[in-house]
Protein backbone atom coordinates (compact mmCIF):
# COMPACT_ATOMS: atom_id res chain seq x y z
CA UNK A 1 0.00 0.00 0.00
CA UNK A 2 1.37 3.78 -0.75
CA UNK A 3 1.02 5.67 2.38
CA UNK A 4 1.30 8.99 3.12
CA UNK A 5 2.28 10.89 6.38
CA UNK A 6 1.52 14.14 6.90
CA UNK A 7 2.21 17.41 9.17
CA UNK A 8 0.05 19.90 8.75
CA UNK A 9 1.59 24.01 8.36
CA UNK A 10 0.39 24.82 11.49
CA UNK A 11 -0.78 28.34 12.48
CA UNK A 12 -1.57 29.25 16.15
CA UNK A 13 -3.36 32.56 15.72
CA UNK A 14 -5.57 33.31 18.68
CA UNK A 15 -4.75 30.05 20.02
CA UNK A 16 -4.39 28.97 24.07
CA UNK A 17 -1.39 26.84 22.68
CA UNK A 18 1.35 26.88 25.22
CA UNK A 19 3.81 25.37 23.14
CA UNK A 20 6.35 26.20 20.98
CA UNK A 21 5.49 27.64 17.66
CA UNK A 22 8.86 26.58 16.01
CA UNK A 23 8.90 23.74 13.53
CA UNK A 24 10.12 20.62 15.72
CA UNK A 25 10.69 16.86 14.03
CA UNK A 26 7.05 14.77 13.59
CA UNK A 27 8.36 11.34 16.02
CA UNK A 28 5.59 9.72 15.81
CA UNK A 29 5.65 10.07 11.56
CA UNK A 30 9.20 9.52 11.63
CA UNK A 31 8.26 5.81 13.63
CA UNK A 32 4.97 5.23 11.37
CA UNK A 33 7.30 5.06 8.61
CA UNK A 34 9.74 3.32 9.53
CA UNK A 35 7.32 0.40 10.75
CA UNK A 36 5.00 1.00 7.34
CA UNK A 37 8.77 0.61 5.28
CA UNK A 38 9.35 -2.57 7.63
CA UNK A 39 6.32 -4.05 6.61
CA UNK A 40 6.82 -3.60 2.97
CA UNK A 41 4.57 -0.12 2.94
CA UNK A 42 5.93 2.43 0.01
CA UNK A 43 5.88 5.45 2.31
CA UNK A 44 5.46 9.55 1.52
CA UNK A 45 6.55 11.90 4.69
CA UNK A 46 5.54 15.39 4.88
CA UNK A 47 6.48 18.11 6.81
CA UNK A 48 4.12 21.41 6.08
CA UNK A 49 5.82 23.15 9.37
CA UNK A 50 9.61 21.89 8.78
CA UNK A 51 9.49 22.51 4.80
CA UNK A 52 7.40 25.57 5.00
CA UNK A 53 4.58 23.81 2.46
CA UNK A 54 0.81 25.66 2.66
CA UNK A 55 -1.30 23.02 2.53
CA UNK A 56 -2.36 23.34 -1.52
CA UNK A 57 1.19 22.40 -2.17
CA UNK A 58 1.02 19.53 0.20
CA UNK A 59 -1.75 18.40 -1.23
CA UNK A 60 -1.09 18.64 -5.10
CA UNK A 61 2.41 16.48 -4.09
CA UNK A 62 0.11 13.52 -2.07
CA UNK A 63 -1.86 13.52 -5.14
CA UNK A 64 1.08 12.91 -6.88
CA UNK A 65 1.69 10.13 -5.04
CA UNK A 66 -1.49 8.28 -5.08
CA UNK A 67 -1.95 6.68 -1.70
CA UNK A 68 -4.50 4.62 -0.62
CA UNK A 69 -4.03 6.12 3.01
CA UNK A 70 -3.14 9.57 3.81
CA UNK A 71 -2.62 10.10 7.61
CA UNK A 72 -2.59 13.53 9.49
CA UNK A 73 -1.71 14.45 12.39
CA UNK A 74 -3.33 16.95 14.67
CA UNK A 75 -1.02 18.37 17.15
CA UNK A 76 2.43 19.18 16.11
CA UNK A 77 4.45 16.16 16.93
CA UNK A 78 4.31 13.68 19.88
CA UNK A 79 6.29 17.52 22.09
CA UNK A 80 3.30 18.30 22.13
CA UNK A 81 0.63 15.86 22.45
CA UNK A 82 0.22 16.95 26.46
CA UNK A 83 -0.29 20.21 26.03
CA UNK A 84 -1.95 20.37 22.22
CA UNK A 85 -3.70 23.10 20.42
CA UNK A 86 -7.08 22.60 21.58
CA UNK A 87 -8.91 23.71 18.09
CA UNK A 88 -8.80 21.37 15.03
CA UNK A 89 -8.32 24.45 12.27
CA UNK A 90 -5.19 23.33 10.57
CA UNK A 91 -5.75 19.88 10.13
CA UNK A 92 -9.11 20.30 8.98
CA UNK A 93 -7.95 22.46 6.67
CA UNK A 94 -5.30 20.65 5.09
CA UNK A 95 -7.78 17.58 4.76
CA UNK A 96 -10.74 19.99 2.97
CA UNK A 97 -8.63 21.26 0.62
CA UNK A 98 -7.12 17.58 0.04
CA UNK A 99 -10.68 16.43 -0.86
CA UNK A 100 -11.15 13.07 -1.87
CA UNK A 101 -7.45 12.71 -3.06
CA UNK A 102 -5.76 10.81 -0.19
CA UNK A 103 -7.25 7.35 -0.08
CA UNK A 104 -8.69 6.67 3.22
CA UNK A 105 -7.78 9.77 5.63
CA UNK A 106 -6.86 8.39 9.08
CA UNK A 107 -6.04 11.29 12.14
CA UNK A 108 -3.17 10.47 14.65
CA UNK A 109 -2.92 12.99 17.86
CA UNK A 110 -4.23 13.85 20.93
CA UNK A 111 -8.19 14.76 20.26
CA UNK A 112 -9.18 11.82 18.70
CA UNK A 113 -7.38 9.30 21.87
CA UNK A 114 -9.53 11.25 24.03
CA UNK A 115 -13.15 12.66 22.39
CA UNK A 116 -13.15 10.54 18.93
CA UNK A 117 -16.73 11.35 17.88
CA UNK A 118 -15.57 14.58 18.24
CA UNK A 119 -12.66 14.29 16.11
CA UNK A 120 -14.23 12.56 13.84
CA UNK A 121 -16.74 14.61 13.18
CA UNK A 122 -14.77 17.75 13.34
CA UNK A 123 -11.92 16.59 10.95
CA UNK A 124 -14.85 14.68 8.34
CA UNK A 125 -11.93 12.10 7.76
CA UNK A 126 -12.09 8.18 7.94
CA UNK A 127 -10.89 6.79 11.52
CA UNK A 128 -9.04 8.41 14.16
CA UNK A 129 -6.20 6.45 16.16
CA UNK A 130 -7.10 6.57 19.55
CA UNK A 131 -3.97 6.51 21.87
CA UNK A 132 -0.05 6.06 20.75
CA UNK A 133 -0.32 5.54 16.93
CA UNK A 134 2.96 4.33 15.24
CA UNK A 135 1.99 0.50 15.55
CA UNK A 136 -1.89 1.52 14.88
CA UNK A 137 -1.34 2.83 11.80
CA UNK A 138 1.02 -0.16 10.74
CA UNK A 139 -1.54 -2.47 10.83
CA UNK A 140 -4.19 -0.10 9.51
CA UNK A 141 -2.19 -0.15 6.25
CA UNK A 142 -1.87 -4.11 5.87
CA UNK A 143 -5.43 -4.76 6.89
CA UNK A 144 -6.26 -1.94 4.25
CA UNK A 145 -9.28 -0.86 6.44
CA UNK A 146 -10.53 -0.30 10.10
CA UNK A 147 -12.88 -2.98 10.84
CA UNK A 148 -10.39 -5.29 12.06
CA UNK A 149 -7.91 -2.87 13.81
CA UNK A 150 -7.42 -2.42 17.49
CA UNK A 151 -7.41 1.21 18.79
CA UNK A 152 -9.20 3.09 15.95
CA UNK A 153 -12.79 4.87 15.35
CA UNK A 154 -14.45 5.17 12.38
CA UNK A 155 -17.87 5.76 11.28
CA UNK A 156 -20.28 3.11 9.92
CA UNK A 157 -23.31 4.57 8.39
CA UNK A 158 -24.67 7.04 11.24
CA UNK A 159 -22.51 5.24 13.99
CA UNK A 160 -19.11 5.74 15.62
CA UNK A 161 -17.61 2.32 16.12
CA UNK A 162 -14.63 2.70 18.50
CA UNK A 163 -12.60 -0.54 18.77
CA UNK A 164 -10.63 -1.72 22.13
CA UNK A 165 -8.55 0.84 24.20
CA UNK A 166 -6.48 3.22 23.91
CA UNK A 167 -3.15 2.05 22.10
CA UNK A 168 -0.09 1.66 24.10
CA UNK A 169 3.06 1.25 21.93
CA UNK A 170 5.78 -1.45 22.82
CA UNK A 171 8.62 1.02 22.24
CA UNK A 172 11.10 0.06 23.86
CA UNK A 173 12.78 -1.03 20.92
CA UNK A 174 11.88 1.13 18.33
CA UNK A 175 14.79 1.36 15.39
CA UNK A 176 16.92 4.31 14.99
CA UNK A 177 15.02 7.02 13.15
CA UNK A 178 16.57 8.64 10.48
CA UNK A 179 15.94 12.05 9.01
CA UNK A 180 16.77 13.66 5.26
CA UNK A 181 19.70 15.50 5.06
CA UNK A 182 17.56 18.58 3.86
CA UNK A 183 15.07 18.36 7.08
CA UNK A 184 18.02 18.52 9.21
CA UNK A 185 19.86 21.45 7.46
CA UNK A 186 16.36 23.53 8.14
CA UNK A 187 15.78 22.36 11.86
CA UNK A 188 18.12 25.85 12.92
CA UNK A 189 16.12 25.76 16.30
CA UNK A 190 17.29 24.44 19.91
CA UNK A 191 14.33 23.90 21.61
CA UNK A 192 14.03 25.07 25.04
CA UNK A 193 17.64 26.96 24.69
CA UNK A 194 18.18 30.04 26.25
CA UNK A 195 22.02 31.44 27.07
CA UNK A 196 24.03 29.82 25.69
CA UNK A 197 25.73 30.09 22.03
CA UNK A 198 23.38 27.91 19.17
CA UNK A 199 26.00 26.27 16.70
CA UNK A 200 25.04 23.59 14.26
CA UNK A 201 21.36 22.11 13.71
CA UNK A 202 18.81 20.80 16.20
CA UNK A 203 16.81 17.76 16.66
CA UNK A 204 14.10 16.19 18.95
CA UNK A 205 14.57 12.54 20.27
CA UNK A 206 13.00 10.21 22.39
CA UNK A 207 14.73 8.07 24.63
CA UNK A 208 11.71 7.37 27.48
CA UNK A 209 7.73 7.24 26.74
CA UNK A 210 5.10 8.21 29.42
CA UNK A 211 5.42 8.54 33.30
CA UNK A 212 5.11 7.09 36.64
CA UNK A 213 3.39 9.80 38.32
CA UNK A 214 0.04 11.28 37.78
CA UNK A 215 0.20 14.88 38.30
CA UNK A 216 -3.19 16.09 38.14
CA UNK A 217 -3.01 18.64 35.18
CA UNK A 218 -1.09 16.01 32.79
CA UNK A 219 -3.10 15.39 29.74
CA UNK A 220 -1.88 11.67 29.64
CA UNK A 221 -4.62 9.02 30.71
CA UNK A 222 -5.40 9.11 26.48
CA UNK A 223 -1.86 8.36 25.46
CA UNK A 224 1.97 8.09 26.47
CA UNK A 225 1.22 7.31 30.25
CA UNK A 226 2.65 4.00 31.55
CA UNK A 227 6.52 4.52 31.63
CA UNK A 228 9.23 2.68 28.83
CA UNK A 229 12.68 3.33 28.62
CA UNK A 230 14.08 2.90 24.96
CA UNK A 231 16.85 0.36 24.53
CA UNK A 232 20.22 1.94 24.58
CA UNK A 233 21.65 1.14 21.10
CA UNK A 234 18.98 1.95 18.73
CA UNK A 235 18.82 5.49 20.56
CA UNK A 236 22.20 5.81 20.56
CA UNK A 237 22.56 5.03 16.75
CA UNK A 238 19.76 7.87 16.14
CA UNK A 239 21.73 10.07 17.86
CA UNK A 240 24.90 9.10 15.81
CA UNK A 241 23.23 9.57 12.76
CA UNK A 242 21.82 12.92 13.88
CA UNK A 243 25.60 14.51 14.79
CA UNK A 244 26.71 13.10 11.08
CA UNK A 245 24.31 15.59 9.78
CA UNK A 246 25.68 18.43 11.92
CA UNK A 247 23.06 18.59 14.43
CA UNK A 248 25.03 19.82 17.84
CA UNK A 249 21.65 20.23 19.67
CA UNK A 250 18.96 17.93 20.68
CA UNK A 251 15.88 18.09 23.04
CA UNK A 252 14.41 14.66 24.56
CA UNK A 253 11.16 15.06 24.44
CA UNK A 254 10.62 12.75 27.01
CA UNK A 255 7.71 13.30 29.36
CA UNK A 256 10.31 12.84 32.28
CA UNK A 257 14.13 12.53 31.48
CA UNK A 258 14.91 10.13 34.10
CA UNK A 259 18.53 9.75 35.80
CA UNK A 260 19.85 7.05 33.70
CA UNK A 261 23.76 6.78 34.31
CA UNK A 262 24.74 4.38 30.91
CA UNK A 263 22.83 7.23 28.80
CA UNK A 264 24.67 9.94 30.21
CA UNK A 265 27.84 8.89 30.19
CA UNK A 266 27.39 7.52 26.13
CA UNK A 267 26.09 11.04 25.88
CA UNK A 268 29.78 12.74 27.58
CA UNK A 269 31.45 10.90 24.77
CA UNK A 270 29.64 12.80 21.90
CA UNK A 271 29.63 15.89 20.57
CA UNK A 272 26.19 16.93 21.48
CA UNK A 273 24.51 19.33 23.44
CA UNK A 274 20.83 18.28 24.56
CA UNK A 275 17.99 19.68 26.87
CA UNK A 276 15.49 17.77 28.82
CA UNK A 277 12.79 17.83 31.03
CA UNK A 278 12.41 16.27 33.97
CA UNK A 279 11.59 16.57 38.28
CA UNK A 280 14.64 17.95 39.83
CA UNK A 281 13.39 15.91 43.19
CA UNK A 282 14.08 12.48 41.16
CA UNK A 283 18.02 13.88 40.74
CA UNK A 284 21.15 13.24 43.34
CA UNK A 285 23.64 15.49 43.37
CA UNK A 286 26.12 13.82 41.87
CA UNK A 287 23.62 12.50 38.95
CA UNK A 288 23.09 16.46 38.81
CA UNK A 289 26.81 16.99 38.12
CA UNK A 290 26.90 14.19 35.41
CA UNK A 291 24.07 15.42 33.66
CA UNK A 292 25.99 19.20 32.98
CA UNK A 293 28.88 17.14 32.31
CA UNK A 294 27.22 15.05 29.59
CA UNK A 295 26.15 18.18 27.53
CA UNK A 296 22.80 18.87 29.28
CA UNK A 297 22.43 22.67 28.46
CA UNK A 298 18.92 23.29 29.40
CA UNK A 299 16.86 21.80 32.24
CA UNK A 300 13.16 22.35 32.58
CA UNK A 301 12.12 21.08 36.24
CA UNK A 302 8.43 20.76 37.24
CA UNK A 303 8.12 22.37 40.43
CA UNK A 304 4.23 23.77 39.81
CA UNK A 305 3.68 24.89 43.44
CA UNK A 306 5.52 26.06 45.93
CA UNK A 307 4.09 24.92 49.02
CA UNK A 308 3.35 21.12 50.19
CA UNK A 309 -0.22 21.95 50.33
CA UNK A 310 -0.21 23.31 46.50
CA UNK A 311 2.11 20.22 45.64
CA UNK A 312 -0.24 17.79 47.13
CA UNK A 313 -3.46 19.19 45.36
CA UNK A 314 -1.51 18.81 41.95
CA UNK A 315 -0.90 15.18 43.28
CA UNK A 316 2.89 15.59 42.92
CA UNK A 317 4.07 13.39 45.08
CA UNK A 318 7.05 15.36 45.81
CA UNK A 319 9.93 13.91 47.53
CA UNK A 320 11.91 17.63 48.92
CA UNK A 321 10.48 20.53 50.83
CA UNK A 322 10.28 23.62 48.61
CA UNK A 323 13.95 24.56 49.82
CA UNK A 324 15.31 21.60 49.24
CA UNK A 325 13.97 22.07 45.83
CA UNK A 326 15.65 25.00 45.54
CA UNK A 327 18.70 23.59 46.28
CA UNK A 328 18.53 21.01 44.07
CA UNK A 329 18.09 23.69 41.31
CA UNK A 330 20.83 26.06 42.45
CA UNK A 331 23.13 22.87 42.64
CA UNK A 332 22.15 21.76 39.36
CA UNK A 333 23.02 25.34 37.74
CA UNK A 334 26.10 25.23 38.85
CA UNK A 335 27.05 22.66 35.50
CA UNK A 336 24.05 23.87 33.43
CA UNK A 337 23.85 27.15 31.99
CA UNK A 338 20.11 27.49 31.84
CA UNK A 339 17.87 25.96 34.38
CA UNK A 340 14.43 26.96 34.66
CA UNK A 341 11.77 26.08 37.76
CA UNK A 342 8.26 25.67 35.69
CA UNK A 343 5.59 26.96 38.30
CA UNK A 344 1.67 27.00 37.33
CA UNK A 345 -1.12 28.99 38.55
CA UNK A 346 -2.45 27.20 41.82
CA UNK A 347 -5.37 29.11 44.32
CA UNK A 348 -3.62 29.08 47.60
CA UNK A 349 0.22 29.83 46.41
CA UNK A 350 0.60 33.72 47.92
CA UNK A 351 2.12 35.98 45.52
CA UNK A 352 4.20 37.17 47.64
CA UNK A 353 6.00 33.73 47.99
CA UNK A 354 6.09 33.55 44.89
CA UNK A 355 8.04 36.50 43.80
CA UNK A 356 10.42 35.90 46.68
CA UNK A 357 11.23 32.41 45.50
CA UNK A 358 11.80 33.76 41.74
CA UNK A 359 13.64 35.89 43.29
CA UNK A 360 15.55 33.79 45.21
CA UNK A 361 16.45 31.15 42.31
CA UNK A 362 17.02 34.33 39.89
CA UNK A 363 19.98 35.60 42.05
CA UNK A 364 21.50 31.99 41.82
CA UNK A 365 21.07 32.43 37.92
CA UNK A 366 18.18 29.99 37.86
CA UNK A 367 15.15 31.07 36.28
CA UNK A 368 11.43 30.56 37.85
CA UNK A 369 8.74 31.60 35.02
CA UNK A 370 5.67 33.94 36.48
CA UNK A 371 2.94 31.08 37.30
CA UNK A 372 1.11 29.89 34.36
CA UNK A 373 -2.85 29.27 34.55
CA UNK A 374 -3.93 25.38 34.13
CA UNK A 375 -6.29 24.46 30.90
CA UNK A 376 -8.01 21.39 31.97
CA UNK A 377 -7.65 19.39 28.92
CA UNK A 378 -9.94 16.49 28.76
CA UNK A 379 -7.11 13.53 28.58
CA UNK A 380 -6.16 15.29 32.28
CA UNK A 381 -7.32 13.70 35.83
CA UNK A 382 -8.35 17.29 36.57
CA UNK A 383 -10.94 17.25 34.20
CA UNK A 384 -12.12 13.83 35.07
CA UNK A 385 -12.42 15.02 38.53
CA UNK A 386 -14.59 18.21 37.54
CA UNK A 387 -16.51 17.03 34.99
CA UNK A 388 -16.51 13.10 34.29
CA UNK A 389 -15.14 11.49 31.17
CA UNK A 390 -14.89 13.29 28.51
CA UNK A 391 -17.68 13.98 26.07
CA UNK A 392 -18.57 15.33 22.24
CA UNK A 393 -18.30 19.19 23.57
CA UNK A 394 -15.10 18.23 26.58
CA UNK A 395 -12.56 20.65 24.47
CA UNK A 396 -15.29 23.45 24.37
CA UNK A 397 -16.51 22.85 27.97
CA UNK A 398 -12.26 23.37 29.44
CA UNK A 399 -11.59 26.03 26.86
CA UNK A 400 -14.99 28.12 28.01
CA UNK A 401 -13.94 27.39 31.54
CA UNK A 402 -10.14 28.38 31.15
CA UNK A 403 -10.85 31.55 29.03
CA UNK A 404 -13.69 32.06 32.06
CA UNK A 405 -11.12 31.54 35.16
CA UNK A 406 -8.12 33.64 33.72
CA UNK A 407 -7.82 37.36 32.26
CA UNK A 408 -3.90 37.17 31.75
CA UNK A 409 -2.33 34.08 30.25
CA UNK A 410 1.02 32.67 29.44
CA UNK A 411 4.12 34.57 28.00
CA UNK A 412 4.02 33.15 24.63
CA UNK A 413 0.20 34.23 24.10
CA UNK A 414 0.35 37.39 22.35
CA UNK A 415 -3.05 37.32 21.03
CA UNK A 416 -6.47 37.34 23.20
CA UNK A 417 -7.24 33.50 22.79
CA UNK A 418 -10.71 33.40 20.93
CA UNK A 419 -13.38 30.71 21.58
CA UNK A 420 -12.96 27.74 20.33
CA UNK A 421 -16.18 27.56 18.08
CA UNK A 422 -14.86 30.63 16.19
CA UNK A 423 -11.05 28.98 15.95
CA UNK A 424 -13.08 26.22 14.88
CA UNK A 425 -15.17 27.89 12.11
CA UNK A 426 -14.03 25.82 9.03
CA UNK A 427 -14.83 22.32 11.24
CA UNK A 428 -17.93 20.38 10.47
CA UNK A 429 -20.10 20.70 13.36
CA UNK A 430 -22.69 17.53 14.59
Amino acid sequence: MRVALVNPHWDFTNSIYFGCRSAHLPLELGYCKTLLEQAGHEVLLLDGALMNEDHASLAGRIHGFAPAMTVIATAPSYLFWRCAQPELRVPRDLLAVLGARGGMTVAVGPHGSATPRAALTKLGCDVVVRGECEEVVASLACAGGPERVPSVAFRRGSDVVSNGDVAAARFTDMPALRWPDEWIARHTHHHHRFGSPVQGFGAEVEASRGCPYTCSFCAKLDFRDSYRRRDLAPLLEEIDVLIRQDARYIYFIDEIFLPQRPLLEALRDRNVEYGVQTRIDLWKPDMLDLLGQSGCVSVEAGVESLTEEGRAQLDKKCRLSTDELAERLIRARKTIPFVQANLLAVADDDRALVDAWRERLGAAQVWANDPVPLYPYPSSPEYHEMWGAPDDVAWERAHAHYLAQFSRFSDIQDEQPMALEQLEACCQRR
